[in-house]
């Protein structure tokens, strides 16, 4: 039987709002269809809706529901209103929930699995109703049709808006969109290359559509899998594309979307202002710059107020991150003992 301790109902219902998509179910298949459609629910909500669903109740100036909506990077309004923007939001990601569910269908995932799939897909979740996720279909139509999926759950809700109303100009103009493709496609070309040359895969095809979901999935943080990466006897990768996907994780997509990391627009300030603060160095303190940031251009004050807001989020993680380390091998440690 499956979830009998109580821990594990807590654990799962934990995972499934804050879109970490970590399961107590090692075998979804055994589940009641209650419990599957629960669980994709739960990531469905936790991935805009708890918070844009508060702010819709609760929002007023100062009020800690608008300060948690803007702490998610989703300040920027697509209405003169915060409650009409955040009504416009939930259409939008209803739209897109239902235009996964049938692209899901259309390319030959059962109508359960592609409701539930399409849910905790575009909500960047991950949760499945098979133990091998994905890769349970063994069907690469049904593989290259989820990554689009991934793809716009990473993209921030602004942007859908935009192009929702035919902007479509922003599919490049805007800083974060640009990335999340760049990014997206610099790293499966180089986890590809990668498990070419340790031929891992018959086929480069093969290769190249295992890395791109793979590493779509983790950047954005879904956790979607098609490939086995775990350890002993049935290891399929080696330490080198497993990085390179950690690498993903770690930068997530585009801040104000379903994902989680650091965000792209983070990883660019800090790239950008650690380039900044070296080049500070060889310049008088007098002399006036400037850092082209999309289509911002931020003055020194700007720059250092913004460099240390994502420094210190990059601090806070790599401490957490030790921290969860920390206690789950010593966890692991008591069990071996």
């Amino acid at each position: 039987m499956i979830f009998l301790d109580p821990l594990d109902a807590v654990f799962e219902s934990i995972s499934g709002f804050t879109g970490t998509g970590l399961t107590m179910a090692a075998v979804e298949e055994k589940l009641p269809r209650s419990l599957h459609w629960w669980r994709s629910f739960t990531e469905w909500i936790g991935g805009v809706g708890v918070i844009v669903l508060t702010v819709a109740i609760l929002a007023r100036p100062g009020s800690g529901s608008l300060t948690l909506y803007e702490s998610e990077a989703r300040s920027e309004k697509t209405h003169p209103s915060i409650i009409n923007t955040v009504i416009e939001i939930w259409r939008i990601y209803l739209g897109l929930t239902l235009a996964s569910i049938a692209l899901f269908a259309i390319v030959g995932m059962p109508l359960w699995d592609a409701i539930n799939h399409g849910m905790t897909g575009i909500a960047t979740g991950g949760f499945s109703v098979h133990a091998d996720s994905i890769g349970h279909y063994g069907r690469p139509l049904i593989e290259y049709a989820v990554v689009p999926v991934m793809v716009v759950g990473s993209i921030a809700f602004p942007i859908h808006y935009l192009i929702v109303k035919g902007e479509l100009r922003n599919f490049y103009a805007d800083l974060q969109t640009r990335w999340v493709f760049l990014w997206f496609g610099l790293g499966s070309l180089a986890l590809t290359t990668v498990l070419a040359l340790n031929g891992r895969y018959s086929t480069l095809e093969e290769a190249f559509r295992v890395s791109l979901f793979q590493f779509v999935s983790a950047t954005s943080n879904t956790g979607f899998g098609t490939a086995t990466v775990g350890a002993g006897a049935e290891r399929v990768w080696t330490a080198g594309p497993v990085l390179v996907t950690c690498l993903g994780m770690l930068t997530g997509g585009a801040a104000g979307s379903t994902v989680s990391g650091l965000k792209l627009i983070r990883v660019i300030t800090l790239v950008k202002g650690t380039l900044w603060q070296i080049s500070s160095v060889f310049v008088p303190d007098t002399a006036v710059r400037h850092v082209q940031l999309g289509k911002r251009t931020l003055d020194r004050d700007q720059i250092e107020r913004e460099y240390t807001e994502a420094a210190v989020v990059f601090f806070l993680w790599i401490v957490f991150l030790m921290i969860g380390i920390a206690v789950l091998l010593r966890v692991l440690q008591r069990r071996i003992r």
